[in-house]
C-alpha cells in the first residue's frame, strides 16, 4: 500500500491498494468551484447594491469642472440650498472666490481648449459676475436691521 500523496482522498484517506477515490477528488472539486461561484455572485451583488450609493461618473472635463464651480458659486449667492445645510446663504466673498477661479482656469487654459470650452466658460462667467452685481447692490438697498434679521439675504457672509 503506497502512501504517496497521489494515493490519499482529499481527507487525507487512502484506498485499498493505494488507487485514488476519483468520485471523492471531483466532489471535493465541485464543492470549490461551487464556492468560488457563490462568493463571486455575493460580490456582484454587494457591487450592485453600492452602485447606487456611489454611481460611475461621467470622464473629467473642464467644462464640467467650470460647472461644478459655477453651481457653487450661485449657491454662495443664494441663488441655489446650501447642499450642507439646505438654506439659501448669501456668502459674498465665497461666491467673488468661486467665480474668480473659473476666470483663472479660463485665463490658465487659453490657447489650450477649444472653441466650445472657451465659449462655456466666458458665458459662465458673464451670468455669475451680473448675479453677482445685482445681489451686492440688493443687499446694499437693504436697511441694516433687516440684513441682520434674515442672514438667508446676506447678514451671515
Amino acid at each position: 500500500m503506497s502512501d504517496s500523496p497521489d494515493s490519499r482522498f482529499a481527507d487525507g484517506q487512502t484506498e485499498p491498494g493505494g488507487q485514488r477515490n476519483q468520485q471523492q477528488r471531483i466532489i471535493v472539486d465541485e464543492d470549490w468551484k461551487a464556492q468560488v461561484e457563490r462568493e463571486k455572485r455575493e460580490a456582484a451583488e454587494k457591487k450592485d447594491s453600492q452602485a447606487g450609493l456611489d454611481p460611475p461618473l461621467p470622464p473629467p472635463t473642464l467644462t464640467a469642472l467650470s460647472s461644478s464651480l459655477a453651481m457653487q458659486a450661485m449657491a454662495a449667492l443664494g441663488l441655489l440650498p446650501d447642499p450642507l445645510t439646505g438654506k439659501l446663504e448669501v456668502r459674498l466673498n465665497r461666491a467673488r472666490h468661486l467665480i474668480d477661479t473659473v476666470n483663472l482656469l479660463l485665463e490658465k487654459t487659453k490657447g489650450n481648449i477649444s472653441e466650445e470650452e472657451s465659449r462655456a466658460m466666458e458665458e459662465m462667467l458673464h451670468e455669475l459676475r451680473l448675479t453677482y452685481v445685482q445681489v451686492q447692490a440688493r443687499l446694499a438697498s437693504q436697511p441694516t436691521s433687516e440684513k441682520e434679521k434674515s442672514p438667508s439675504e446676506g447678514g451671515s457672509s
